[in-house]
């Protein structure tokens, strides 16, 4: 159930912060993107594909008349350097970061861990895991100049309960959980910092139909209904709200 205290997002909730979400081309991430903009913010778009970063600017241009800032960042392949120019790039151009949305992840394979692929299993943790620590700590100078920062990583039901076959997905959402914990905690009482954890649920997209190809997709929750619940936490409602882990269904 989603948490108690949620209340829906109202109209200027995100007026003049600075947002920045990864996985921002597709799915939940692109439905954050898109609502935080429509609610207000600056948004960074951070992705792999220039071509549906672009996309989803556009998208955000027509109908809201936001303007967005692209950040092409590949988290599987993303050297130190490219992180370092992401960072440098936010403070020269924001003076500060508001907002730090993960949503980027790969499914990889659903197989027993007694047959899973051990380059592949690294890739997942990698893209899962590592890339939004090391994209974490080095936007944290930008967040700790915000006042009122908000840091959101993205789990699942799997990540809070392991279920066969799951494999490299469900440990990273685990590792998630873990990361996102410590983070709070040592945010907690000397930043303005918060640091949450939500958990959509079954929501539809394209990674959920390559976990469940034969279910009913017109069931499922939409990205933009699941999206409220970022911006919750984005606003200045939660602004004492860090170290917990939220169901958004």
């Amino acid at each position: 159930m989603p948490d108690p205290r949620f209340i829906p997002p109202v109209a200027g909730l995100l007026q003049g912060r600075v947002i920045a979400v990864t996985g921002a081309s597709d799915g939940i991430g692109r439905a954050v993107a898109i609502a935080a903009a429509q609610h207000g913010a600056q948004v960074i778009l951070i992705g792999r594909s220039a071509r549906k970063l672009e996309a989803v600017r556009n998208a955000i241009v027509a109908d809201h008349g936001e303007v967005a800032t692209i950040a092409v960042l590949d988290l599987e392949k993303a050297l130190a350097g490219d992180y370092d120019r992401l960072a440098a790039a936010v403070l020269e151009h924001y003076g500060r970061l508001d907002g730090l949305v993960h949503c980027a992840a790969i499914l990889g394979a659903l197989t027993p861990i007694e047959q899973y692929d051990v380059p592949q299993w690294c890739r997942v943790l990698h893209i899962n895991v590592t890339a939004a620590f090391v994209l974490t700590q080095v936007l944290l100078p930008a967040l700790r100049l915000s006042a009122d920062a908000s840091v959101i990583f993205t789990s699942s039901g799997v990540g809070r309960q392991g279920r066969a076959y799951w494999g490299a997905y469900a440990v990273s959402k685990f590792a998630v959980e873990g990361l996102s914990q410590v983070l709070a905690a040592e945010m907690s009482g000397n930043t303005t910092v918060r640091v949450n954890v939500l958990n959509p649920g079954p929501v539809r997209t394209l990674m959920r139909r390559q976990a469940f190809p034969s279910e009913d997709a017109d069931a499922l929750t939409t990205p933009q209904v699941v999206a409220e619940q970022y911006l919750w936490l984005l606003g200045p409602q939660t602004r004492d709200l860090t170290g917990q882990s939220i169901d958004c269904q």
